[in-house]
């Protein structure tokens, strides 16, 4: 499929649409693709009955809980004898010259971290009957293909309660992109828990970050300055929660006596930290484990196309009472 698409000049997922008979090819693009794979005595693949032996991981971006995704995805391929491949495709060029390579090679399945990929690529591996598992789907995952995520709404209510309990009243939050899932989950769970204390939902201090550190600094800084800032924050990544700190820092403002910080993840810096993180810990090996074997073994009995595992909280120091501001 790779060679063809070279030889007509047009994409992967151009020459799968020609094979899967889709309507939205130019007539005269659909007959050249067609010629060379007739030149090629190409046909369709059946599925494999013998295995490659390889899973792909795909990222969009590598970042701090990447490792704990890989660590978890190298565990269970380790003891099912079988070798990783891992990638990110931060771009549709590289995602692009993922699927290439991918059409040149073989896989036993694909794992999808964050990302749903194009409906052509999509398209282009069930066309090659790969299966694939979104772990941590960015969007509201096709009811058809299986996902794999965590709580995050009870997730965003646990850390909010937690503040909530050491009598906090004006917490602020510092989410993650609005358009994924896991962001808008978050959100809500943190919302959620104000209204059921009684405190007041404040867009003064909600702010959309990235997931990065720098969107978390200026956001943080920006509350911070408020003539009435937040006592607590609480960020929907330990990387976010990281650029509190450095706000905090800037501002002279102490961690946890006079601003209680809570992340999510649990990556390991949470607790190298200084103080040590306050987060949620996310399954991250569990659920990339999770995936791997639902590939390689389908649901046994025990899978179905959404699951969530639990989220937790992990108490450290970085938060505490608002009335240790005045000591």
């Amino acid at each position: 499929m790779a060679a063809v698409a070279d030889a007509a000049g047009v994409s992967v997922p151009t020459v799968s649409k020609v094979l899967n008979r889709r309507g939205d090819v130019a007539p005269e693009t659909r007959l050249r693709i067609e010629a060379l794979l007739a030149e090629s005595g190409y046909s369709r693949p059946k599925r494999r009955h013998r295995p490659a032996g390889v899973m792909d991981l795909v990222f969009t971006e590598f970042s701090a809980w990447a490792m704990e995704i890989i660590r978890g995805a190298q565990e269970a391929a380790l003891a099912e004898g079988i070798r990783l491949a891992v990638s990110a495709t931060p771009s549709e060029r590289d995602e692009e010259r993922w699927m290439r390579s991918l059409v040149r090679g073989k896989t036993d399945g694909v794992i999808l971290v964050l990302t749903s990929l194009s409906r052509e690529h999509r398209e282009t591996l069930a066309s090659l009957d790969v299966p694939i598992v979104i772990v941590d789907p960015d969007g509201q995952p096709d009811p058809t293909t299986p996902s794999i995520g965590a709580a995050n709404w009870a997730g965003g209510l646990t850390a909010t309660e937690h503040l909530v309990s050491l009598g906090h009243q004006r917490i602020g939050t510092i989410t993650g992109r609005p358009s994924v899932l896991c962001s808008q989950a978050r959100l809500a769970g943190y919302r959620a828990a104000l209204e059921h204390a009684g405190l007041p939902y404040d867009t003064e201090i909600v702010a959309y970050g990235d997931f990065h550190y720098e969107s978390a600094l200026k956001a943080a800084s920006d509350m911070l300055k408020l003539p009435n800032p937040p006592t607590a924050i609480f960020a929907a990544s330990d990387v976010q929660a990281m650029g509190v700190y450095e706000a905090a820092r800037q501002h002279r403002i102490n961690i946890p006596e006079n601003l209680s910080v809570v992340g999510f993840d649990d990556v390991p810096m949470a607790q190298w930290a200084s103080p040590p993180l306050t987060t949620l810990h996310q399954p991250l090996a569990e659920m990339a484990s999770l995936a791997l074997r639902t590939l390689l073994h389908g649901d046994g009995g025990l899978f179905n196309n959404r699951v969530e595992l639990s989220t937790s909280l992990v108490v450290r120091e970085s938060t505490a009472s608002p009335s240790r501001r005045h000591a």
